[in-house]
């Protein structure tokens, strides 16, 4: 198929019913008299014929017209067996979405059909600016995200290997592998997918895998992409099985299978996308399926960031938020943010907020312990439901070993509340067992709960 552009799905589909409107309009008013049962097997056979014409014609003036940027408007002269069609319609490129449209369908014998003729009248819409990807200088609480590779503190070896596959990519003046993210929350995936496509000078669309409940709501977004453009899909382990297979083939050829129609009328359409990167990120890794998660080249797992990455951080966005910090209340605040840079962020934004509040506006050491101390996070880094799982757990369940959801309904908590946000965090600093017998407090949770630490049978049982 010929043009500068892709065809938008739903372009595609307003194309098949303005042609099936026709060509309904034919079969209700074609002649009944004695000839008309000699052209019955014609007339059949070529509607379906007529209707794949109108599409393929309409589907080549959408590639061909002012890349998918504005609107066009058409007039179409449908010629067919004993029928004439005059369709006007207005299409909007930019959201798929259909203006306007009047018909007007009246009957001229004939004895042949003919193909379709259409007539275009580009019209291309303004563009109004609505979301800006760069804030003003003057905000107050401008964008800590970073937009360069040599901007990010920390996860170098990546870094390293991802400036390697672009600096090549670029040489080539080819499009980049497709990219996977894997890791636990916090760490910097999306922040990667914001700076690829920075590096590379391209485009970037943003997908979310839950949102992907088909194949179709996918299709949209490939056939608009542009050349080398990066399209990005965020938890992408928890799109269906269905829209993974069809990323297959447009992953792989940079094309996609549509299917038109139903029954015998039944058409595959193969549309050529343009060369682009995926990009995923995912927490889950071992959720993807094997197919899917060996057609990405690049594969990257982030760690957790060091008490020295977390405090060039802070330091770092504390100069954005334009506030003065001392560098021993920068590394108080990385101190106490689970080696996680989102989590350094927020506890940053807090002390900010405690100190422009309750204190002059400068972040000394002793405003970030109170500030930290007010929103009840200790020197480990823990919060109050993580010191209320700890304290049921000792307390209460005399150290373990117990069951999950028996300290879930101690707490009136939710069990996958306890498992998916306070335990890992714990099972990391060892303050935690996760046994096949159940959870068992170590030696370090009752030290740091400053009570005594039990004997070796209690701990084992």
């Amino acid at each position: 198929m010929s043009g500068g552009g892709q065809i938008p799905f739903a372009a595609l589909e307003f194309a098949i019913r303005l042609s099936s409107e026709a060509s309904e309009v034919y079969c209700r008013d074609s002649p009944t008299n004695a000839s008309a049962a000699t052209s019955s097997h014609l007339q059949h056979a070529s509607l379906a014929w007529m209707t794949s014409q109108l599409a393929s014609t309409i589907a080549m003036g959408l590639a061909q017209s002012s890349n998918h940027c504005g609107s066009f408007s058409f007039r179409v002269l449908f010629l067919g067996i004993g029928q004439t069609a005059k369709d006007v319609g207005r299409f909007d490129l930019r959201s798929g979405r259909e203006l306007c449209y009047s018909s007007c369908l009246f009957a001229e014998h004939g004895n042949s059909p003919a193909a379709p003729r259409t007539e275009w009248v580009t019209q291309p819409m303004t563009r109004e600016k609505i979301l800006s990807n760069n804030p003003p200088a003057d905000d107050d609480d401008p964008h800590l995200r970073p937009t360069r590779l040599s901007e990010m503190v920390g996860q170098r070896d990546v870094i390293e290997r991802l400036q390697v596959a672009i600096d090549a990519t670029r040489k080539r003046k080819d499009v980049l592998g497709h990219v996977l993210f894997d890791g636990p929350p916090g760490l910097g995936k999306t922040t990667f997918a914001y700076c690829i496509p920075n590096e590379l000078g391209v485009p970037i669309d943003f997908l979310s895998g839950p949102s992907l409940k088909a194949p179709k709501d996918l299709v949209a977004s490939l056939t608009n992409l542009r050349k080398n453009q990066v399209l990005f899909i965020d938890e992408i382990h928890r799109t269906p099985k269905a829209v993974e297979e069809y990323l297959y083939t447009a992953m792989e050829d940079f094309r996609i299978d549509i299917v038109v129609g139903e029954g015998v009328n039944a058409r595959t359409h193969n549309f050529k996308l343009q060369p682009f990167t995926l990009i995923g990120a995912t927490t889950r890794a071992g959720m993807l399926t094997g197919p899917l998660r060996d057609r990405f080249q690049i594969r990257e797992h982030l760690d957790f960031y060091t008490i020295q990455e977390l405090t060039d951080i802070v330091n770092r966005n504390a100069r954005k938020f334009k506030i003065e910090i001392e560098p021993k209340a920068a590394a108080e605040i990385a101190n106490r943010s689970r080696s996680t840079p989102r989590v350094a962020n927020n506890r940053l934004r807090w002390v900010r907020d405690y100190a422009q509040s309750r204190a002059d506006g400068v972040i000394t050491l002793k405003v970030a312990q109170a500030a930290l101390q007010m929103a009840e996070i200790d020197i480990l880094g823990l919060d109050r439901l993580d010191r209320k799982y700890l304290d049921t757990l000792i307390r209460v369940c005399l150290g373990g070993p117990t069951g999950i959801e028996a300290i879930a309904a101690t707490m009136n908590s939710s069990s996958d509340t306890l498992e998916d946000d306070v335990e890992p965090f714990l099972l990391r600093k060892e303050l935690i067992l996760r046994t096949s017998r159940g959870r068992i407090a170590t030696p370090k949770a009752f030290e740091h709960l400053n009570l005594p630490p039990p004997s070796q049978n209690q701990l084992f049982g």
